[in-house]
């Protein structure tokens, strides 16, 4: 029905820079909001960055000034660009969508992850 697919994960030097997409593909009629969540080893589900449909964005503390979420509406994809890159930026990436579907409305779903690992 739905399928989130995350890419752009790796291994990168503290200062580096990764960009993170996530693909939407299925049967649906439209996505409203996205946004990326972030685990590292022993810690919580963390949301990271947010954007609406209308591009309206909100930020973890942590992210401002280093981190950029964007989307491309006509393509059902939505990216992370992360500048800056430190050791506790390490996690895992999940992308999350509120998904407007054939059969229900605004219904959440997640992708399985892409891993980040910020080491000298």
């Amino acid at each position: 029905q739905v399928q989130l697919v995350e890419s752009g994960g790796g291994l990168v030097q503290p200062g580096g820079s990764l960009r993170l997409s996530c693909a939407a593909s299925g049967s649906f009629f439209g996505i409203n909001a996205m946004a990326w969540y972030r685990q590292a080893p022993g810690k919580e589900r963390e949301l990271v960055a947010a954007i609406t449909r209308g591009l309206r964005t909100n930020y973890a503390d942590s992210a401002k000034g280093r981190f950029s979420i964007s989307r491309d509406n006509a393509k059902n994809t939505m990216y992370l660009q992360m500048n800056s890159l430190k050791p506790e930026d390490t996690a895992v990436y999940y992308c999350n969508a509120e998904v407007v579907t054939t059969t229900l409305d605004g219904m959440h779903y997640w992708g399985k992850g892409t891993l980040v690992t910020v080491f000298s």
